[in-house]
């Protein structure tokens, strides 16, 4: 929006030229959504009316952050989207198809902490309904995939290491596309568990999004890495530094001891926003790198239950996800939050080295 405002304006302000360069937006993107979210959060916190409900099923130290204020994810989502509105261009469909994924994740996330915080109990939307839902936004990304990307990569995704190797899947990208919404939205609400966590895991394999988006619109670092060359997807860009500014922001707050968590209005966005650059990039599995540690937390959570009900009460970990089996050990959730950052950070390189590797 401000590229189209500002740009036809460069003959009389030379300045308005460094809107052609992605960087010089995606750098007052990240600015101007750290700002805003740091400006909007405390007055959201004097408004607000959504209140922490705790569970019963985190360890007993976490019951004194009962009451604090929840669903901060409505202001740093919000301030996100507002941000890649305003430095996107929308010559290409791929920055308003991102839009419009993350919009339909914040609604399901804001219906699930209105039930879940307002409701009698602590239930939120159940996961038939979650499915519905996102089997309804995997039909829309179909489509567009369909409508906007060549035959040749539109129903494929890239093979880790071995050069032009994709693979292709047909309409049963429908399945992985789901899978792939289901898997990172459910990983990062599991994740959100302890005061900073989950923002500060995020910004690792989103600032992977960030660079693939880049290299994946430039002809040259395309052909040199030996990944899809896609004209127009380095607007997605933009919306990986807005969201990064955002989580900053949001951090300043969040962080321990915690003035505001996200709800699941912030995790089913982050988990949408990483879902939804991943398939539009065509980088599914170097994405699930990436994000490793939402994986590994979602992966504690089922082989405890698995294990609990086959063994008949027994337990792999003393709780999960795994943040909680340390915190039941005794570890700090400050040493907890930071060691799990260091974690995703490391992840996060893995993949970027895995696209040198090819």
């Amino acid at each position: 929006m401000i590229y189209d405002w500002l740009f036809p304006l460069r003959t009389s302000f030379k300045w308005f030229n460094l809107l052609r360069y992605i960087t010089f937006r995606a750098g007052l993107a990240l600015s101007f959504s750290l700002l805003l979210t740091l400006i909007i959060m405390p007055i959201y916190l004097k408004l607000t009316r959504y209140k922490e409900r705790i569970s019963d099923y985190v360890p007993n130290s976490h019951k004194n952050k009962e009451g604090t204020p929840s669903a901060g994810g409505i202001v740093f989502v919000s301030v996100t989207m507002f941000c890649t509105i305003l430095f996107s261009r929308f010559n290409t469909p791929f920055a308003l198809i991102a839009l419009i994924a993350t919009f339909f994740m914040f609604i399901i996330g804001l219906f699930d902490d209105i039930k879940k915080l307002r409701g009698a109990k602590k239930g939120g939307l159940t996961i038939w309904e979650k499915l519905f839902l996102q089997f309804v936004l995997a039909v829309f990304i179909v489509v567009s995939i369909n409508l906007f990307y060549p035959e040749e990569i539109a129903f494929r995704t890239q093979f880790l290491f071995f050069k032009n190797v994709n693979l292709y899947l047909g309409y049963l990208y429908v399945i992985l596309i789901i899978l792939v919404f289901l898997g990172f939205t459910n990983a990062v609400n599991l994740t959100d568990g302890l005061d900073g966590l989950a923002a500060g895991s995020a910004i690792p394999p989103v600032l992977v999004i960030l660079l693939l988006a880049y290299f994946q619109g430039n002809k040259i670092l395309s052909t040199y890495l030996h990944l899809f060359y896609i004209p127009g997807i380095e607007e997605l860009t933009i919306l990986a530094a807005s969201l990064v500014g955002a989580l900053i922001g949001f951090l300043w707050y969040n962080s321990y001891p915690a003035q505001v968590f996200m709800g699941d209005t912030g995790s089913q966005s982050i988990g949408g926003i990483i879902a939804i650059s991943s398939v539009l990039l065509k980088q599914e599995i170097l994405i699930i790198i990436a994000g490793g540690l939402f994986i590994l937390e979602a992966f504690t959570v089922f082989t405890q239950i698995l294990f609990f009900r086959i063994t008949g009460g027994k337990r792999i970990f003393r709780k999960a996800p795994f943040h909680h089996h340390f915190e039941e050990m005794g570890d700090h959730e400050v040493k907890i939050t930071i060691r799990f950052w260091i974690l995703s950070l490391i992840f996060s390189l893995i993949a970027l080295g895995m696209i040198k590797i090819k």
